[in-house]
């Protein structure tokens, strides 16, 4: 992933976007691989140091078998993106002809240590860990007493990270006039990923009192 200056992610913002999201790739290279075995997965970020994402999946995913050959993997995520088109990007008596289009998104990358969790009981443990996550405001019965049986179908992953990588790429290259040119036309347009991307631009860009207008 390719990062400037003015698109890194602070740790804070990184975890703000990975709990968001709540969604990403399970990267594990293995040994001797053409390619990595890529898994689309929900997680969890656990809270507390070290940093850690709980996750469980089906016993007869191919992950499991890369992992046993190489403990090492990534999560990867990417999300609140929005397409700016090249005219949104001229101001004032610049030609919108010559506008560059660019898309605005957050991605965040983990790198760690995994290990995989067949116990019943600490399987259970991370099973309640999500479901609390996910539906905390639903009662649901505990899955080592009503789920035993099917618990046997599933493993669970515990990543210990390592290391993390976070981009916000949302106009932090650009000055003030066209970021609130952006941001101006991201309130009114109303695409699925715009105003999460706005909300990014009005924060990296400096907060409402410097000129960067108000949510509508």
């Amino acid at each position: 992933m390719l990062l400037h200056p003015w698109d890194v992610a602070t740790l804070e913002e990184s975890l703000d976007v990975l709990r968001r999201l709540g969604f990403g790739q399970l990267i594990a290279p293995g040994l001797g691989r053409d390619l990595p075995v890529v898994v689309p997965t929900q997680y969890l970020v656990s809270a507390g140091d070290p940093l850690r994402v709980l996750l469980h999946l089906a016993r007869p995913n191919p992950v499991w078998r890369a992992l046993t050959e190489n403990s090492r993997c990534m999560l990867a995520v990417a999300g609140d993106w929005a397409y700016i088109p090249s005219d949104w990007k001229a101001v004032g008596d610049e030609d919108p002809l010559l506008g560059i289009p660019t898309t605005y998104y957050a991605s965040v990358q983990l790198e760690g240590d995994a290990e995989v969790i067949d116990d019943p009981v600490r399987l259970s443990e991370v099973l309640r860990h999500q479901l609390a996550d996910v539906q905390p405001d639903t009662q649901v019965s505990d899955p080592e007493v009503a789920h035993a049986r099917q618990l046997s179908g599933i493993r669970a992953l515990a990543i210990s990270v390592t290391s993390a990588r976070g981009k916000l790429k949302y106009g932090g290259n650009v000055d003030l006039e066209h970021r609130l040119a952006v941001a101006e036309r991201l309130a009114h347009r109303g695409g699925p990923g715009d105003q999460s991307a706005r909300t990014h631009l009005l924060r990296r860009g400096g907060s409402s009192q410097e000129g960067l207008p108000a949510s509508s």
